[in-house]
């Protein structure tokens, strides 16, 4: 089965993406072990916002940055000699056999049809002592205070949703099983906080980027009935209303691996 990519690729999409990348490159930068000299894979480089970041972490060394959707890859700039970009499918990635020393991949595997398959390609193109670092969802470890029911319902069934359409929204609870699938042997499991709340400048692009994920996703929650245009609406009111408390708190947690290719 071919998955396919949830949010789409319109240009409401990118600008969320591009606010998605504000909100967490940073962090996602340090969690990589990266020197001067590495050479680096990136998995699904979308807009290629985090790889130019990484590529100047490497100076001396080289970012490979592998993209499926060729919409993505015509807005994907190089802006230093040592980034490169290619169309392809990480699934058969069109790389030698221990080429390079890091790989990673954020917010990819979650939409890929067969996850194990792409990290056995990881496992195949990492040099021997070589990590494979993965940052991704499980979106139910979503929370809010005050309760928000409303997104909650419409939340699970965007879940379900990402299941039709060949991809796993709870990917990150099984971040150790695929790696070990998939033959690495040194695995170390970690999570990343989101914690936002009133009075914080990163609470509103939270909350909004959540909206955006339900309103790309509307027409397919619609079609497969999985929620009416009504539930929707008041889904994204509720988190509205949230946005207007002076005591309101948003919790997420990133799941996060790093795999040694013994």
């Amino acid at each position: 089965m071919k998955a396919t990519y949830i949010h789409g690729t319109t240009k409401s999409e990118q600008a969320r993406l591009a606010k998605l990348n504000q909100l967490t490159n940073d962090s996602f930068v340090s969690f990589l072990e990266l020197t001067n000299t590495s050479r680096v894979l990136e998995l699904g480089s979308g807009l290629g916002i985090l790889a130019s970041e990484v590529a100047k972490k490497v100076p001396r060394g080289e970012v490979w940055g592998v993209e499926y959707s060729t919409d993505q890859l015509k807005l994907a700039k190089s802006e230093s000699g040592n980034l490169r970009f290619v169309q392809a499918d990480a699934h058969h990635l069109p790389f030698r056999d221990k080429t390079f020393d890091v790989a990673y991949s954020r917010y990819v595997l979650e939409h890929l049809a067969d996850p194990v398959r792409v990290l056995e390609e990881v496992h195949r193109v990492l040099k021997p002592g070589g990590k494979m670092f993965v940052q991704e969802n499980n979106i139910l470890m979503c929370m809010f205070d005050p309760d928000c029911p409303k997104f909650d319902r419409v939340w699970s069934r965007f879940a379900i949703l990402q299941s039709r359409l060949g991809g796993d929204a709870l990917i990150g609870k099984r971040l150790f099983r695929h790696f070990k699938n998939a033959g690495f042997k040194e695995i170390e499991l970690s999570m990343s906080p989101e914690i936002h709340h009133s009075g914080q400048s990163t609470l509103s692009p939270w909350i909004m980027n959540l909206i955006w994920i339900l309103e790309g996703g509307r027409k397919g929650l619609e079609e497969e009935e999985l929620a009416s245009g009504k539930e929707i609406d008041e889904a994204i009111n509720e988190l509205k209303s949230f946005l207007e408390r002076k005591d309101a708190t948003a919790l997420f947690y990133w799941n996060r691996a790093i795999a040694t290719r013994s």
